[in-house]
């Protein structure tokens, strides 16, 4: 980045010196501003805004604040190894894919699927209703008995709504949570 010679030349001046220029302008009464509001954004360029640029401190204050201080201790980010990176978007490509096949490909739901699939279990009467459900969703049976043992999708358990309203007028409703399954008639159909 340059020889040593150049470096020693680009240093800023221990004292800071005001330059000839400065205070040669000193604003007037009517160079300040008569309404607090002028102050803020604008898309148009106004006068104010004209004689705000022709500050004459300003390369006084940029001395007065010296060098910028770089910290080189700081850390970069963890980029993702190639391979990583590889998989990734080949798991996309193959989901995009799944996801457009005029055929849904078996045993593999996309998130909001599963979630009608599982509302949809809980209202289930019979194994037969199961069974037709996973058919049409295109999921073995066995699968989706085994999926449901850990996962659930949301289920509220009536009367116990709690709603509060904060000091700031926000309204805040907060219910219990439970675990629900299907209520099967006929034990014995598959």
């Amino acid at each position: 980045m340059g020889g040593a010679a150049s470096k020693t030349s680009r240093k800023l001046p221990k004292r800071v010196e005001t330059p000839k220029w400065a205070g040669v302008r000193t604003p007037g009464p009517s160079d300040r501003p008569t309404q607090p509001h002028e102050r803020g954004a604008s898309e148009v360029k106004t006068e104010a805004i004209e004689r705000d640029a022709h500050d004459p401190q300003f390369m006084a204050n940029l001395t007065k604040l010296g060098a910028v201080k770089v910290d080189h201790h700081m850390q970069s980010a963890r980029m993702p190894v190639p391979s990583e990176m590889h998989k990734l978007f080949k798991s996309r490509a193959q989901s995009e894919y799944e996801a457009s096949a005029p055929t849904p490909t078996r045993n593999r739901l996309h998130a909001v699927t599963l979630s009608d699939l599982l509302d949809e279990r809980k209202s289930a009467k019979t194994r037969g209703d199961l069974q037709r459900l996973s058919d049409r969703h295109v999921i073995d049976f066995t699968k989706l008995e085994s999926l449901s043992r850990y996962v659930s999708s949301p289920s509220v358990q009536g009367g116990t709504a709690v709603r509060t309203v904060g000091p700031d007028g926000e309204e805040s409703l907060l219910m219990t949570a439970i675990w629900a399954e299907p209520r099967i008639q006929d034990a014995k159909s598959i």
